[in-house]
């Protein structure tokens, strides 16, 4: 069956790569919606290519440029909040991949769930900031979540068949980012550039400061808590350098399942929307002797601060995972554009949680508030580290 693929970010990483799968099988996909940001002239180059029936722009000041690029092209073109709204809830579409960056990926997500869509999410914001939203609805239309994660997507593979009840274990691995080997008095130094060399991954730049930072991890455990219904009791951190083993699951009888292969994200976006399928594997392949030499080492906790705030977030629960999020998001682009040094990226998420009052039960009105507020109170945060012009 040809599924038509709703696709939610389809100029970012995981978009373009998804794009890859959709290209690799044309009997079995089609580019049915994209959805971009603000990357106009990608998402026309896109449409251009795949044909899809309609495409969104958040970022509606681009419009004009967009529509010129497009003349005589054949598509339906949406702009702003609302726009992207509209698309991601359109009843033709088989599957809705979301895949955009931040917590900007909440709402359109929710949307497509209530059209009755199967996610496949590649999008950690959404399950971290309302996760009980999120998971509530999927059950409550009886539709998947698919995770695209590749550590997601392999304690899902090990998952499939077995009984809730016979989980022990998760062992969520991470390749441990730039700055594994760093001594912590050298982290200070380290510029958003080096920040960007990840060691494996080929991520978008959000993601991969957070690789550096052990966020990225944080955020993928309280996603698992979500997504597999494990408490923060029954989820450990691994840091395996070869990103090879992209995590384990160990059973109540002692044994462990892993999913292994080589860090390649069109793998596990290829199974998410294949799922329940198994697809001929497209990419390069893993081989044993790629194998020889798999490490697992504990993960630096008191040099990589963000790792325990994200299990901190967990335990609290209500608003504070949101919390965690929108401060994030706000020291990572500060950082980004050089305007603050690596560890207070971790500082400024610390004294966020410190200011909170936390909301237990919080509706989506709620998140949004608590996002808006934490943005303008870590944007202060960020005035108190930023660095001196003579720098």
């Amino acid at each position: 069956m040809l599924k038509s693929v709703s696709l939610l970010g389809s100029t970012g990483s995981i978009g373009t790569q998804t794009l890859d799968v959709i290209e690799a099988f044309p009997e079995r996909f089609k580019a049915g919606v994209l959805v971009a940001r603000r990357s106009w002239e990608l998402l026309a180059q896109q449409t251009r290519k795949f044909r899809p029936r309609l495409i969104a722009l958040e970022e509606e000041e681009y419009l004009p440029q967009l529509r010129e690029a497009l003349t005589g092209v054949p598509v339906e073109i949406l702009a702003g909040p609302q726009g992207v709204l509209e698309a991601a809830s359109q009843a033709d579409q088989d599957i809705v991949l979301s895949a955009l960056v931040g917590v900007a990926g909440l709402k359109p997500t929710l949307a497509a769930l209530e059209q009755g869509k199967p996610i496949a999410l590649a999008n950690k914001e959404t399950l971290v900031v309302g996760g009980e939203l999120v998971t509530k609805l999927a059950q409550t239309k009886g539709v998947p979540l698919l995770p695209v994660d590749s550590e997601h997507s392999a304690i899902f593979q090990c998952l499939e068949g077995q009984p809730a009840k016979t989980l022990q274990r998760i062992l969520l691995t991470a390749s441990g980012g730039p700055f594994r080997k760093r001594p912590k008095e050298e982290l200070g130094r380290m510029t958003a550039a080096q920040a960007l060399q990840h060691p494996t991954w080929n991520m978008g730049a959000k993601i991969t400061i957070d690789s550096a930072t052990l966020m990225n991890k944080g955020f993928e455990v309280l996603e698992a808590m979500h997504l597999f219904g494990a408490s923060l009791e029954q989820i450990e951190v691994w840091v395996h350098p070869q990103s090879i083993v992209h995590s384990m699951v160990e059973f109540i009888d002692g044994s462990i399942l892993a999913q292994v292969g080589l860090p390649d994200m069109r793998t596990p976006i290829q199974y998410a929307l294949g799922w329940p399928e198994r697809l001929p594997h497209a990419w390069e392949k893993l081989t044993i002797e790629k194998c020889a030499q798999l490490t697992f080492e504990q993960p630096r906790w008191d040099d990589f601060p963000c790792l325990g705030y994200a299990f901190q977030a967990g335990r609290q629960g209500g608003t504070m995972p949101c919390v965690v999020n929108a401060a994030n998001e706000v020291a990572v682009a500060s950082f980004l554009q050089g305007e603050i040094y690596f560890p207070a990226i971790a500082d400024i998420i610390g004294r966020a949680m410190e200011a909170h009052t936390l909301i237990a039960q919080p509706t989506l009105a709620d998140l949004e508030r608590v996002d808006a507020q934490t943005r303008e109170l870590a944007r202060t945060f960020v005035a108190d580290y930023r660095i001196a012009a003579s720098h």
